[in-house]
């Protein structure tokens, strides 16, 4: 067992738009998640809009346990410039994503909201300090559909995907298809 990898617990869920006061105009980063093929690693870029102020990170998730998302180690290495670009190669099988935070009834969450191919979906995320709080978390009323335990809605599995395979995926487990949003600006 990696030493250094952190464990998050976490849960994640379907959203129609972002909720209130946020905006598509509110505070948020720009993600980049480029998946190395045949990995469990990402090189993760995250520039901040307004400082244009850039990190990357060499990044490697993964569960705990077969079949159960919720629970993962995270191990990151931070690059600079010149590290980067030795990575460089590996772009491509690419994720963007703006994410806004807010608390929401003492709760701090991330919201995600996909572009590119993955345009219309979002997603709202919340972490936790260990299973008793993860299991007795009760979803906001903003939360459309709990996809937690869904494979489909992993990065890695996402990165292959169109908003089209993400409606056919939640009409087949028979929620309602989530609904997107106005255009953001990137």
């Amino acid at each position: 067992m990696n030493k250094t990898a952190q464990t998050e617990l976490h849960r994640l869920f379907l959203i129609d738009g972002l909720p209130e006061p946020l905006t598509p105009a509110s505070s948020h980063l720009q993600l980049f998640d480029n998946y190395i093929e045949n990995t469990r690693m990402r090189l993760r870029s995250i520039r901040d809009p307004y400082s244009k102020i850039w990190t990357r990170i060499l990044q490697q998730r993964f569960s705990v346990h077969d079949g159960e998302l919720a629970i993962a180690k995270l191990a990151e290495i931070y690059l600079n410039d010149v590290e980067y670009a030795a990575f460089e190669g590996f772009e491509g099988r690419e994720i963007r994503k703006n994410r806004y935070f807010h608390e929401f009834d003492r709760t701090s969450f991330a919201f995600d909201v996909y572009l590119g191919s993955l345009w219309g979906l979002k997603m709202a995320r919340v972490e936790f300090g260990d299973r008793e709080q993860m299991a007795a978390f009760v979803p906001p009323p903003f939360a459309v559909f709990e996809v937690t335990n869904d494979p489909f809605f992993d990065g890695v599995s996402l990165v292959e995907k169109k908003f089209e395979d993400v409606q056919a995926e939640v009409a087949k487990v028979g929620s309602d298809t989530p609904v997107p949003a106005e255009t953001i600006d990137e």
